[in-house]
């Protein structure tokens, strides 16, 4: 007899990743395809949507086909916000146009920024208008590609797009509808008339509910799926990602480390702040307010390069040599520009204090300690919002050593839990569709691993240093931005 699992699918940038876990949160199984954005053209990044539901039907048949398990119901996650325009069928008039990666809506954000007025758009939607929104997006459609915007009938997101594939049904999850800013009022939790008249005309609003809503059941069976599964409606792979670590209760600060790092903070009164992102949870009553750092362990990962790509376990224990305060390096960590809270893509990467006597374990440990020290402005800017933040959870690729999330504690001072399982979004969705069905208790999946504590001695250290490299973005921001600027006429 086949065991009941929850399969999780997520939808990333550069790859689709799908997990099976028992009614006790144990993965059984995992796979993961990749795949890559187009861009047509600069600033403009793009997928194809059916290669999001080949590769869902591709990992659903690896993880089921053998007949072993069967899957109980099915949850979803996917980059966002993203703008996926369809038919009244669900097909694609074009393709899918992604999140703040793609930048191609400068000159509509200039327009409806002066339109609505920043402090409307904060108070309104949560967030000011950057490359993240959905709005500004729909509108350089208009603009410049009249005949999709006239064939558009439905507005979707990754997840919900497949959820529409597999059951026939049009919704959209409250989280990411606040996402599509100026399309959500956030503070009556509804669709905004005179934006959605302005900005999406002929396209049908999609009903509201919450990431663990039922969406409906599969139509057809698909090799463990068999037709009538539930599938449950599923959010942003962020969201999807803390909830996969339980780090999306009031109180709680999600804290993911990659190749970029994100920060949300949950509570149950709505944030605001004009350099963040203020949007609601996932479930009734939670609001958050985010933020993101451009770079993280991408400086790591080009210093790994320049020094002939030794292992990062090697530069970790030279990092560790080097000791608190990197023998006197400091570092801003805005190699690609910066997100929150500087909201400044001109920026980029400083290292002062460097002499001869300095090793690539200093330089590696100065990485780190930057994107610590840019946490702690994340976390502080939080809080000048309204969050209050009394537990750190953690997940993703960082916290396979011990020192990066051990500095970042001494840096910010906040205790973290390391969960079990950081396996990412797909983890989420398949504990988010076990929540939505109430056949399983959640609460008791993926337990803490480990509790970071801070260290006294280091904590006093970087409060100086800190104080120094909040001066150092001011004292440099100027001449930095010269400097781009000569260098794009080179």
């Amino acid at each position: 007899m086949a065991t009941a699992a929850y399969f999780g699918f997520d939808v990333g940038t550069s790859s689709s990743k799908g997990v099976l876990a028992d009614a006790t949160g144990v993965v059984m199984r995992s796979a993961v395809r990749e795949h890559s954005p187009a861009s047509p053209s600069p600033g403009h990044v793009e997928m194809d949507p059916e290669i999001w539901w080949r590769e869902f039907r591709e990992i659903a048949h690896e993880l089921t086909a053998d007949g072993e398990y069967q899957v109980a119901a099915v949850g979803l996650s996917g980059m966002g916000p993203c703008v996926v325009l369809t038919d009244t069928a669900g097909s694609p008039v074009r393709d899918a146009i992604l999140y703040g990666i793609d930048t191609r809506a400068a000159q509509e954000i200039a327009s409806l920024t002066a339109h609505y007025g920043e402090r409307h758009l904060i108070e309104h939607t949560g967030s000011p208008l950057t490359t993240q929104a959905v709005g500004p997006k729909l509108a350089w459609l208009t603009r410049c590609e009249p005949d999709a915007m006239a064939a558009a009938r439905r507005l979707f997101m990754p997840a919900t797009w497949l959820g529409h594939r597999l059951t026939g049904e049009y919704a959209m999850d409250y989280h990411s509808a606040s996402q599509c800013n100026p399309l959500l009022d956030i503070t009556r939790q509804e669709w905004d008339p005179e934006a959605w008249t302005r900005l999406a005309p002929g396209i049908e609003p999609p009903p509201l509910a919450w990431a663990d809503h039922v969406l409906g059941a599969t139509t057809q069976s698909l090799a463990g799926i068999a037709a009538g599964t539930p599938v449950v409606l599923g959010t942003i792979d962020a969201w999807a990602e803390a909830a996969s670590v339980d780090g999306h209760r009031p109180g709680d600060l999600f804290l993911m480390y990659g190749t970029t790092m994100f920060l949300i903070a949950t509570g149950d009164q709505p944030m605001r702040h004009p350099s963040m992102w203020g949007t609601l949870g996932t479930a009734p009553g939670l609001h958050c307010v985010a933020g993101g750092l451009a770079t993280s362990g991408a400086i790591t990962g080009w210093l790994r390069e320049i020094y002939g790509r030794p292992t990062y376990a090697a530069l970790m224990a030279e990092a560790e040599i080097s000791g608190p305060g990197a023998q006197g390096l400091l570092m801003l960590p805005y190699f690609a520009g910066e997100r929150t809270p500087i909201q400044d893509p001109h920026a980029r990467g400083t290292i002062l204090g460097l002499t001869t006597r300095h090793l690539r374990g200093d330089l590696y440990r100065a990485a780190l300690e930057s994107t610590a020290f840019a946490v702690r402005h994340n976390v502080e800017t939080m809080n000048d919002a309204g969050a209050e933040l009394s537990r750190v959870i953690a997940a993703g690729g960082g916290t396979s050593s011990a020192l990066w999330p051990q500095i970042v504690t001494d840096v910010t001072g906040l205790r973290q839990e390391i969960p079990t399982v950081t396996i990412g979004a797909s983890y989420g969705a398949a504990r988010i569709a076990a929540r939505g069905t109430g056949e399983v208790d959640t609460d008791v999946w993926n337990p803490p691993a480990l509790h970071i504590e801070p260290d006294a001695r280091a904590s006093a250290l970087y409060d100086e240093r800190y104080a120094l490299y909040r001066e150092l973005y001011p004292a440099t921001r100027d001449l930095t931005h010269r400097l781009v600027s000569t260098a794009a006429t080179l």
